[in-house]
């Protein structure tokens, strides 16, 4: 079974305003998380449709989050947290942008890293761990899901130019085998990096400081 990576921009800020609100939200945010709700209905609805039952559902999963709780005990309740999270991620960030599809995405990013790490690339920047490094420290901490997917990584939005020259210099010396997809990770970080910049110097209300990443 094959993985999509895509990712988008935002503001943890604006995320993390959702999680434990108790529905004391502006307007605007009121909005969103009607937006919210529908999503997360449309998205059980297609999981009833293929009989796929998580042991709760993505509404109530929603309904836990917002309220500041992810205490389920279900067996694949990590499941629906996950893509209740990914629902409050989208209505806050950029339109979703793709990394890519693998079919062993943890597999492949796992051996990336081994072979950045030889050629000397600081921890902190490697592939693998910000891809699957889960929420930022500051989010409340959520079930893994069942097997692995869905799943949300983030890099701070400070750190693309520094991971995508990193990724530059050891490019030529990487087994081929990983070239062209390393390289597609580099310009696509460097794109985020350069609109970041703009973005930061021109719009006085931008604020976004994070990557995040939607493994599913």
């Amino acid at each position: 079974m094959s993985h999509n990576i895509s990712y988008s921009t935002a503001d943890k800020a604006d995320v993390l305003a959702f999680l434990g609100s108790g529905g004391n939200l502006t307007e605007d945010q009121q909005r969103r998380l009607g937006n919210m709700r529908r999503l997360a209905q449309a998205y059980q609805d297609s999981l009833d449709h293929q009989d796929v039952d998580w042991g709760l559902s993505v509404p109530e999963a929603l309904d836990h989050l917002i309220a500041g709780r992810a205490d389920s005990d279900a067996a694949c309740a990590g499941n629906a947290y996950h893509a209740a999270m990914q629902l409050v991620i989208d209505r806050n960030a950029s339109d979703p942008s793709q990394l890519g599809t693998y079919s062993k995405p943890s597999t492949f990013f796992g051996l990336v890293d081994d072979e950045m790490r030889r050629l000397g690339v600081p921890a902190d920047l490697l592939p693998h761990g910000y891809l699957y490094g889960g929420l930022p420290d500051e989010f409340p901490d959520i079930p893994w899901s069942l097997d692995g997917y869905p799943a949300i990584g983030h890099l701070p939005l400070a750190k693309a130019k520094p991971a995508a020259d990193a990724y530059r210099a050891v490019l030529d010396r990487m087994d081929p085998d990983f070239r062209y997809d390393v390289q597609e990770l580099i310009e696509k970080l460097e794109f985020e990096h350069e609109e970041w910049e703009r973005a930061t110097r021109d719009i006085d209300w931008y604020t976004q400081d994070t990557l995040f990443f939607s493994l599913t």
